[in-house]
């Protein structure tokens, strides 16, 4: 029988489920140029893809493991997910080409979507409006510690026994999680609030969710807030190499503006509920959007040799401001979805996720070792998403009506 975990305890799980994906991501940075260089790497792939291509197979995931948390239960959804991922990192683990290594990183994608989905359904299931937005900023604070710890942590794995020994590690965390979900969590969505999986219902349903204005617009600017984070991410390890010759230390100074979005987090879930999730959300917009054209501006001064010191500061604001954004977004959001969270969650995720592979593959192709491009990036997501959130405030956020059956 499985024991009702604490709130703390709740809050635990579904951060470090969520954080899955962070760690799937940053812990692997410090490999990126040993993993080119061992399995060698040829147009059109670049190793910026091992980054943007997992993105890209999450998106695919979500589409099918949020409906099927409606159908088959929240828990049941995330075990699958959590078995998919399992798959990936094996092939990843013994590749031998770097396509193999693609293949397996699109397969952890998929899987980790289980995660990612079913974790944030179940918030749904139990909190909403500023209380949801609430809970999402505490888990934010607590899986912040990945970004800025993992790169450091995986240094040093990956110098004494190579690259391929992080992908057991991935491993050996999807077990724990998987083993701590099945014994201590109980399922969020009884059986009587269950969608039947059946196309026609997806389709129905679907329709419903992207035919709600504000849904459908607050998805393209959490993409687009999202596309500037993968954007830096997937060229950070190259970026500080080639601008300004950094490598052993890169972790450092990782940590460091991985700092502004944990700092962030934690302000937001103190001031949500007293100012709301919309002001927060208007106000990091505005943030982002100062700091990218903070350092657009900057970078020109100096002919595209910033000095460290002040792309430290702009980027710490950036990510202070992208940190405020990623709760409040999401739960305005979710807000409209009600009994279809599962699906409506899924089609954010995957929406917002499809919107920022792309947008960090295209901004990505202009990277010339300066930060010209983080930071064009950071300035066109801030305003363009702003825009977008601005009239997708003014929408009307009456809930989604779920179709549960057809003539």
């Amino acid at each position: 029988m499985t024991l009702t975990p604490s709130f703390r305890e709740r809050i635990a799980l579904y951060a470090l489920l969520t954080s899955l994906t962070s760690l799937s991501i940053d812990a692997l940075l410090p490999g990126l140029r040993e993993i080119g260089v061992e399995l060698g790497v040829s147009p059109p792939l670049s190793t910026q893809h091992v980054i943007s291509l997992f993105i890209l197979g999450m998106a695919f995931g979500e589409l099918l493991l949020g409906p099927l948390s409606d159908a088959i239960g929240r828990k049941r959804a995330l075990v699958l997910g959590l078995a998919v991922y399992a798959l990936g990192t094996v092939i990843a683990l013994m590749a031998g080409s770097f396509e193999m290594l693609i293949l397996g990183r699109l397969l952890q994608g998929v899987g980790v979507s289980g995660p990612k989905i079913a974790t944030r359904a179940m918030i749904r299931d139990q909190f909403e409006g500023d209380a949801m937005a609430r809970i999402l900023s505490f888990m934010f604070t607590l899986f912040i510690l990945v970004p800025m710890l993992a790169p450091a942590m995986t240094q040093g794995l990956i110098a004494l026994a190579g690259w391929r020994s992080l992908f057991g590690f991935y491993l050996a965390i999807a077990a724990v999680l998987g083993t701590w979900l099945i014994v201590r969590q109980p399922e969020t969505l009884p059986p009587d609030r269950r969608i039947a999986l059946r196309p026609r219902l997806l389709f129905l349903n679907g329709r419903r969710i992207l035919g709600h204005p504000r849904v459908v617009l607050l998805i393209l600017a959490t993409g687009l807030v999202f596309g500037a984070q993968l954007l830096y991410l997937s060229t950070a390890a190259d970026f500080f190499f080639d601008a300004y010759e950094i490598t052993d230390t890169f972790p450092l100074y990782f940590a460091g503006l991985a700092l502004g979005i944990g700092l962030a987090s934690f302000v937001n879930a103190k001031l949500v509920q007293r100012f709301g999730m919309e002001a927060m959300a208007r106000t990091g917009f505005v943030g982002l959007s100062l700091a990218g054209l903070a350092l657009v501006i900057a970078t020109y001064h100096w002919a595209g040799r910033l000095p460290l010191a002040g792309l430290l500061v702009l980027g710490f604001a950036a990510f202070f401001a992208v940190g405020v954004l990623f709760g409040n977004l999401n739960a305005m959001a979710m807000r409209p979805l009600g009994q279809v969270a599962g699906l409506g969650t899924s089609l954010i995720a995957s929406g917002s996720s499809l919107v920022a592979t792309a947008f960090a593959i295209g901004m990505g192709r202009f990277y010339d070792g300066t930060p010209y491009n983080l930071a064009s990036g950071f300035l066109l997501a801030g305003i363009s998403a702003l825009i977008l959130a601005e009239v997708a405030m003014r929408c009307s956020d009456s809930p989604v009506e779920a179709v549960q059956y057809w003539d």
